[in-house]
């Protein structure tokens, strides 16, 4: 039975677990709900509560008797399903990492999904503050070439994702280093590699955010 992971037809906070089942080339069935009026009237109305979950939102994963929600608590669900948790000696390690990667994009989602006339205020605030936050993740993941080290964790799937998204937003911030030199090599993984080259790559199609923010990330635009 395939691993079911349902989120909103669009990146946001989904796409980690998402691309971590596609390293794991994992049996997995991708239950996209459509970022349309039919689509949230079908989750909102029908299937959200109607699903099992302690927790009803997304994203959801359900394995067999397993149903939770949380998008970290998802991640590290499948981090550890997938033989992809941290070693006992990195747990504290990761934590720290997984908290600060989150927090990037909870301040990134702040400014994104502000009103537009406070938008380029957050912006200036965000931008000001980014490099400092970058050079503190890049002195973390080092050499890498994971972000614990030698051994690919969940961790990096949120790391992958969450700096991307922050890249196609600011690539200045992003042209060279050590942070794009990880993304990078994230997306070179061959599992990864196939995905991201191929025509059925939902980044050429899918928004980041949802439409309605005021910087959703349409990838037509960007």
């Amino acid at each position: 039975m395939p691993v079911v992971l349902g989120y909103w037809g669009l990146r946001g906070y989904g796409e980690p677990s998402r691309l971590l089942l596609r390293y794991a080339e994992a049996d997995w069935e991708d239950a996209v709900i459509p970022v349309t009026q039919e689509g949230m009237d079908h989750w909102f109305k029908e299937k959200k509560y109607n699903l099992g979950l302690d927790f009803p939102n997304l994203p959801y994963v359900i394995d067999g008797d397993v149903k939770l929600t949380q998008s970290v608590a998802v991640l590290r669900y499948l981090g550890r399903k997938f033989g992809l948790a941290p070693s006992e000696a990195d747990m504290g390690k990761a934590d720290v990492f997984e908290q600060v990667i989150s927090d990037l994009r909870v301040g990134f989602n702040k400014m994104c999904y502000s009103s537009p006339d406070r938008f380029d205020g957050l912006k200036t605030d965000f931008l000001e503050k980014l490099p400092k936050k970058l050079e503190e993740i890049a002195n973390f993941i080092g050499a890498g070439p994971y972000a614990l080290g030698e051994k690919i964790s969940y961790v990096d799937f949120l790391a992958l994702e969450y700096l991307d998204v922050i890249a196609t937003f600011t690539p200045d911030h992003f042209k060279s280093g050590t942070i794009p030199d990880y993304v990078q090599r994230m997306k070179d993984l061959p599992a990864l590699k196939k995905f991201y080259e191929s025509e059925d790559c939902t980044h050429k199609s899918y928004f980041i955010n949802a439409p309605m923010a005021t910087w959703n990330g349409n990838p037509k635009k960007e």
